[in-house]
């Protein structure tokens, strides 16, 4: 038999309370302001990972294979080289993103990039992601990391860009305290942001080399490297949607992925069909940050570092 209820005596199916995700609930934000002329900026980064990654999965076992060893050790025998020299026949200035297990490990590569007027800056120490370990070890990785690049370099008061585009919000005090200059990890906007007071310069999975062309011949692998005529068209529409919006076209490459001859080419394409627009701002990234901080876009995509409440 249906048994019919009346409003005022059944419960509901739902306790009304409120829950929000979080906080800080500030929608359609202005456009951003870019130099006079300009209609959105490029960088052109490089992470610049060698073997780390592979150090950082493997640490504590015993290896005895060599091909991926040897696939990402291109990287800096071969491919750094060559991105270099592509950057230089068009007078561009990247931003180089270096685990200090790599700059310990080559000596030598810090200085070429800095004396090449590119960027360099902090990527971890053993590629490590910073969500996996503690915020101690996290912090400690990072101070040696900056007493490196300062040996190595002079240089100090950094840029930062998290392994794996991974961060956390005691992470981002940490890099606050000591004197980061800004981080180039997160994806809240597509224009320059502030995240907690440190200025963000966000990347996107979509124009980053190692989504269509990493490949290992490992389990990690779900297809073969990608088509690059098909991959060079895509990253051309992205640029091309950055400058309607006026956003921010952040290229990422790794050594031992772009450097390879074939991607090469594809970069040779991309860059002429870039450098054919005058609205566009070149820069590196330290050069991006610097400009947000003294603009009038400061403090107006400032937002908190928050997580988001799963109990419900």
């Amino acid at each position: 038999m249906l048994v019919m209820c009346q409003r005022s005596t059944c419960a509901p199916l739902f306790e009304s309370h409120s829950m929000p995700m979080h906080p800080h609930a500030t929608i359609n934000y202005p456009e951003y302001i870019w130099p006079a002329g300009k209609s959105c900026a490029v960088v052109f980064s490089l992470d610049l990972d060698a073997e780390s990654p592979f150090l950082w999965m493997s640490r504590g076992q015993e290896i005895k294979h060599l091909g991926e060893i040897e696939q990402r050790r291109f990287g800096p025998r071969q491919g750094l080289a060559r991105v270099a020299r592509l950057f230089e026949e068009y007078d561009i200035k990247g931003s180089f993103y270096v685990p200090g297990v790599v700059a310990e490990t080559y000596p030598d590569l810090l200085p070429f990039l800095v004396e090449g007027g590119h960027e360099v800056a902090h990527h971890g120490y053993f590629h490590e992601r910073i969500e996996a370990i503690a915020p101690a070890q996290a912090e400690e990785y990072l101070v040696r990391a900056q007493e490196l690049f300062h040996v190595q370099t002079g240089l100090k008061g950094l840029g930062h860009r998290a392994p794996s585009w991974e961060m956390t919000p005691e992470f981002l005090s940490v890099l606050q305290r000591h004197g980061v200059s800004y981080d180039s990890s997160l994806m809240g906007f597509d224009h320059p942001y502030e995240v907690e007071g440190l200025i963000e310069l966000p990347v996107q999975w979509t124009v980053d080399d190692a989504l269509y062309f990493r490949y290992t011949n490992s389990a990690r692998d779900k297809t073969h490297p990608a088509n690059p005529t098909a991959v060079l068209e895509s990253w051309i529409e992205e640029f091309e949607g950055m400058r309607e919006c006026g956003g921010l076209f952040m290229v990422t490459i790794h050594d031992w992925i772009s450097g390879r001859a074939q991607r090469i080419r594809m970069l040779r394409k991309l860059i002429e069909h870039i450098r054919r627009c005058p609205d566009v701002w070149w820069a590196r990234a330290h050069e991006l940050a610097a400009w947000h901080g003294s603009s009038i876009n400061s403090k107006r995509f400032l937002v908190p570092a928050h997580s988001i409440d799963t109990h419900f």
